[in-house]
């Protein structure tokens, strides 16, 4: 029997009626296929698409590159709420600053962070006859005596019990059993009602005006859990989501979905539990969200709505419609995971994350603009935000709380006191600061595996450190940063590098004896070339040097200037097969001249015509990397560093520079983009450079914030060897701008562009390049800047007293508190 007889004879497996899959039939004696190629994750491919859904939705987000890491933290008590620990699955927490009562199993705590950090007293319902109650929920009860809010907490239990807890003596004031049949699963606030949840979807409302016969020595107007009658609502059963916003009851199960598959959203609906005999109002995502995890107001923007959803996305909510039904009208992707919990603060919308960080949009520009974003919770699952407006009265703060995945409690400034505080610094600072000039010069070149013996060959190559040294007068910081110093496909050379290279660099910048020769070599042809090209009375000494699996950088200083610079450090960041790898990646390096940060990054990206979004993503790994380098031990970090960094990332110094062979292509036919080149039309060739598309397109690009200079020169890749013709191998690869230098500073006017040139030494398949530019460094008296400091701060209190109130009205119109 022959091999296509025993396929026909095959039968489909199982009770499946589908036929089995097709098999490919091969006769006896027929060649066999070609083996299939392993997938791979390495950067090195040079065709293909990128299928990495993470990278596609890495460089959609919201721009973030000038927000604010810095925590907001609010220290207005004597002891750190960051020590009571909320038990990650059973812990429920009410806020009334500055005490907070925590509820978890069969205990309530209560702590006062103005007396001690340890629970004031503590009630075991085991102990207090509540039949071994086991807490799920929480909410302070509305009084209308302004002496007594906040002393009264109404307490859900997982029987279906209701309870009510006086917190300033720690005694239970009022029980009743049975009110719900099952788990009380969330309990709400709103006006002078409570409103109760439970897991089969019976919503009971709790309002005084309804029964004020009843209330029996309670103030007029109280709620109580004793004589108020309730009245039932009914909802949807096992809802997942459930919110009270605006006086409406925002629900939504994770199984309900309209649409199959890709089309599928899901439903929302809207009750109204004030209004008896009201029915539910559905609506639905006009794109394709994850199901709803949180929800809120923005007090900037009423009249909408802000639920978040799994999958990054957060939906925009118009509750002013015709009908009264809301109308989604916006949806906008703000993460690459789930948005877990939402909290409108101000003008700003406020989000917690999986990886334990909170960011803060402001939603006016479109795209939104990321404000602030900093680590609230070690890595952890932010699980609850929300803002505790009785600090408002009586602490005279916005506070803002979050709850993690650490257990821990943690509390924020509202209204981010200390950014605006720095913005305002920053405009005066030349009150209290001296600048001067300094020239700084980056030469990038992919040498292909070249050795500097390569370049004596012939008087253009022999002159091509001499010619790019004195492309500007006198630098004061000279960077070098070179690309495939070694050949990345042999794998001896390769493996040499790791195991060895790039581990530890002898005294004052110098190589360390372990690295290959070949970075030996273009270190002391470097040496000698600044040397030979430079005047002898202005000398020069290398302050950094590293290697990382082809990537070498070697940065000098002029002798003058080295007392100025400080805090020297250089690190590296791979990128390739997963971050495994060095063969892409990153050489950064900082310093510091006078009171100016300064970061020099030499990268190698992701190759291939198609690998535009895997480029974005090493992008952003790089200028995301978290501790990079050491905290600066600088007098005050404000003043050297942006964005509340500390000198540990990237984007924390305040002029950043980017070189290297970061291998955006040309999407243009070769025949074409070589017709261009040679008649001299290079600007018709920008309209189709990825860098310049991402640049100007992509919102969520990392180096969108970056600048380059016009490119006046012709794309510096793929050369043949020793020649000036374009790649005429086999791949015949398109020409392009695979070399760049970008830049970036917190005022742009501080950085002058003197020069952006290629250079035509012929040794390699890419063609080096070098930009100089005029950099205006500070020197700070911290005298001056503490006076301007005192009168900012005097202004701010000015401020957050205007603010403060805007915000009591707010909640007070909303009816959920103060009231």
């Amino acid at each position: 029997m022959n091999v296509t007889d025993s396929a026909c004879e095959r039968k489909p497996l199982g009770n499946s009626k589908l036929p089995p899959p097709p098999t490919r039939q091969i006769g006896l004696g027929d060649k066999l296929p070609p083996v299939r190629p392993l997938p791979t994750a390495s950067s090195d491919e040079e065709s293909g698409e990128d299928d990495d859904p993470r990278m596609r939705t890495a460089d959609t987000l919201p721009d973030s590159s000038h927000s604010s890491r810095r925590p907001p933290s609010l220290s207005c008590f004597a002891y750190p709420a960051s020590k009571i620990q909320v038990p990650t699955h059973s812990g429920q927490v009410a806020i009334a600053s500055p005490g907070a009562v925590v509820a978890t199993h069969h205990h309530i705590k209560y702590y006062d962070l103005t007396l001690s950090d340890v629970p004031l007293w503590t009630i075991d319902t085991r102990e207090a006859g509540l039949r071994d109650a086991k807490l799920t929920c929480l909410e302070f009860r509305p009084t209308a005596a302004p002496s007594e809010r906040y002393r009264y907490v109404w307490v859900g239990t997982k029987e279906g019990h209701l309870f009510e807890v006086d917190v300033s003596v720690g005694s239970v004031t009022a029980t009743k059993f049975g009110v719900h049949a099952c788990q009380v699963t969330h309990m709400f606030r709103y006006g002078k009602r409570m409103v109760t949840v439970d897991d089969a979807g019976k919503v009971m409302v709790f309002d005084s005006n309804s029964d004020l016969g009843m209330a029996r020595g309670m103030g007029e107007e109280d709620v109580s859990l004793l004589y108020t009658q309730p009245r039932v609502y009914r909802t949807a059963e096992k809802q997942d989501f459930v919110k009270m916003m605006g006086g409406l009851l925002w629900t939504s199960v994770r199984t309900e979905v309209s649409g199959t598959g890709a089309a599928s959203v899901p439903v929302i609906r809207i009750y109204d539990p004030f209004v008896p005999g009201s029915v539910a109002r559905c609506v639905m995502p006009t794109q394709r969200v994850g199901a709803v995890t949180c929800g809120t107001l923005l007090p900037s923007h009423p009249g909408r709505v802000y639920l978040g959803h799994e999958g990054g996305f957060i939906t925009v909510w118009n509750v002013d419609t015709p009908d009264g039904t809301p109308e989604c009208t916006e949806v906008m992707k703000v993460s690459a995971s789930d948005v877990l919990c939402l909290e409108g603060v101000n003008d700003r919308l406020w989000a917690g994350g999986r990886k334990g960080m909170v960011s803060a949009y402001d939603i006016e520009p479109r795209p939104w603009v990321v404000t602030n974003c900093w680590e609230a919770h070690d890595g952890l699952p932010v699980l609850k935000l929300f803002v505790d407006p009785s600090a408002i009265e009586r602490l005279g703060k916005l506070c803002v709380v979050s709850v993690g995945r650490d257990e821990r409690m943690k509390f924020w400034d509202g209204l981010l006191g200390n950014d605006w505080v720095d913005h305002e610094l920053l405009k005066r600072e030349r009150a209290f600061s001296k600048f001067r000039n300094l020239n700084v010069l980056i030469i990038s070149w992919n040498v292909d595996a070249a050795k500097p013996d390569a370049l004596s060959t012939d008087a253009e190559n022999n002159q091509f450190f001499q010619n790019v040294l004195q492309s500007t007068d006198s630098p004061d910081i000279i960077a070098f940063g070179f690309q495939e110093v070694i050949d990345l496909e042999s794998r001896k050379m390769a493996a040499k590098t790791v195991l060895l290279g790039g581990k530890k660099k002898g005294e004052d910048g110098k190589l360390s004896e372990k690295v290959t020769s070949s970075y030996k070599r273009w270190y002391d042809r470097l040496v000698m070339a600044v040397k030979m090209a430079m005047p002898p009375d202005s000398p020069y000494m290398v302050i950094h040097t590293e290697s990382l699996v082809g990537l070498f950088t070697c940065i000098f200083v002029k002798n003058a200037q080295r007392a100025s610079v400080k805090d020297a450090t250089i690190t590296t960041i791979k990128r390739g097969m997963g971050g495994r790898y060095g063969n892409k990646g990153a050489i950064v390096a900082r310093l510091m001249v006078d009171d100016s940060s300064i970061c020099f990054i030499n990268c190698h990206l992701a190759a291939g015509q198609g690998h535009v979004r895997q480029r974005n993503a090493d992008v952003a790994a790089i200028l995301e990397e978290k501790s990079l380098f050491p905290p600066s031990d600088a007098v005050e970090q404000c003043v050297t560093y942006v964005g509340g960094g500390d000198g540990s990332m990237v984007l924390d110094h305040e002029i950043v520079f980017l070189n290297g062979d970061m291998n955006y292509r040309i999407d243009q036919r070769r025949e074409a983009v070589i017709h261009a080149i040679q008649s001299g039309e290079l600007e018709s060739l920008f309209t189709h450079d990825q860098l310049l598309k991402e640049m100007k397109h992509n919102r969520g690009f990392r180096l969108r914030a970056f600048q380059e200079a016009l490119l006046t020169f012709a794309p510096t890749y793929k050369y043949d060897r020793r020649s000036d013709e374009f790649d005429t191998s086999e791949k015949r690869r398109t020409p392009a701008w695979c070399d760049r230098i970008l830049w970036r500073s917190q005022d742009p006017e501080r950085v002058a562009q003197l020069n952006y040139q290629r250079y035509e030494v012929n040794v390699s398949d890419h063609r080096p390049i070098s930009a100089a530019f005029k950099v205006t460094i500070k020197s700070v008296r911290q005298d001056l800047r503490a006076r301007e400091k005192v009168e900012v701060e005097k202004r701010w209190t000015e401020l957050e007293t205007v603010l403060l109130e805007s915000a009591r009205a707010f909640y007070v119109q909303q009816a959920r508190t103060l009231i």
